[in-house]
């Protein structure tokens, strides 16, 4: 199993969120921890990692295979989150 790190301030982010949302990013990024590409996501072409869709919000990560971590770097409604 990969381990999960998130950014300091995503946590802020995700305190501010409704509880329904919260819980749905949750279980999306707790997905990633076994299988950290799961073939509906995509990678970026723009900044490295890659996105995964969680409702109308967007999880931007890595992975780094060798230390079995994924990095979460963003999330974000999706029409906030590439600017």
């Amino acid at each position: 199993m990969y381990e999960i790190i998130f950014q300091i301030d995503i946590k802020k982010y995700l305190k501010k969120l409704p509880k329904k949302d919260v819980e749905k990013i949750i279980k999306t990024i707790e997905a990633l921890s076994t299988e950290p590409r799961p073939r509906w996501i995509e990678k970026l072409k723009s900044r490295v990692g890659y996105r995964v869709r969680a409702g109308n919000y967007r999880i931007i990560y890595t992975v780094e295979d060798k230390k079995l971590i994924v990095f979460v770097i963003d999330i974000d409604d999706r029409k906030d989150v590439y600017k």
